[in-house]
């Protein structure tokens, strides 16, 4: 389980195609902590480390998380965030995030307001997943609290110490970002379908 509060940024320094699956070699601040079988969510993601090596560390993303998820689309040198499972008794700073990305998404619009930045990301709602104004959503792994709210479509305000210290900054207009709803929202709607 994870809170969806970002820990650290970590870089791609390598990624090697073996079979379908695809193994990134990531490099950052907090590897030296890290142990063999840890999970680490990587913008969103659920991944097992599974080598250490120095400062870096691997992880393997099989052919269905490749589907799934943003992470085929990621190039050597990109930023990812990074966040540690919760241990027991921390604090939920965030909202209940289980680092199972439920779809993608795009960036439609990226607004500069004063002072905070506004994206607005649509997904296919074929899916029946939803958003609820001042809910919270999870995109790349950062949990948000969601401002706007329609059918495919919802938008976050994100303030300055989020894009400083996240890849929001790195961001751009059509940029596929991972999305993981609310696993409330989730329950709650799946019920109203059955009934």
């Amino acid at each position: 389980m994870f809170t969806g509060i970002i820990e650290g940024l970590g870089i791609i320094n390598r990624i090697q195609k073996e079979g379908e699956n695809l193994h990134f070699t990531v490099e950052c601040e907090f590897t030296n902590e890290l142990k063999i079988d840890q999970s680490l969510a990587h913008n969103g993601v659920c991944l097992t480390v599974v080598d250490i090596q120095g400062g870096s560390y691997v992880v393997t993303a099989i052919e269905e998380t490749l589907q799934k998820t943003n992470l085929n689309f990621l190039s050597e040198g990109d930023e990812v965030n990074l966040e540690r499972c919760m241990r027991l008794g921390d604090r939920l700073d965030g909202h209940i995030v289980q680092g199972h990305v439920d779809q993608i998404g795009k960036v439609k619009e990226i607004e500069e307001l004063d002072g905070s930045w506004k994206y607005t990301i649509e997904y296919n709602p074929s899916l029946n997943n939803i958003t609820v104004e001042k809910g919270s959503v999870t995109v790349n792994g950062t949990s948000l609290t969601v401002v706007d709210s329609g059918k495919g479509v919802f938008s976050v305000c994100i303030i300055p110490y989020t894009y400083n210290y996240t890849t929001f900054k790195n961001l751009r207009e059509d940029d596929v970002v991972n999305i993981e709803f609310d696993v409330v929202g989730k329950y709650i709607a799946k019920l109203h379908r059955n009934y």
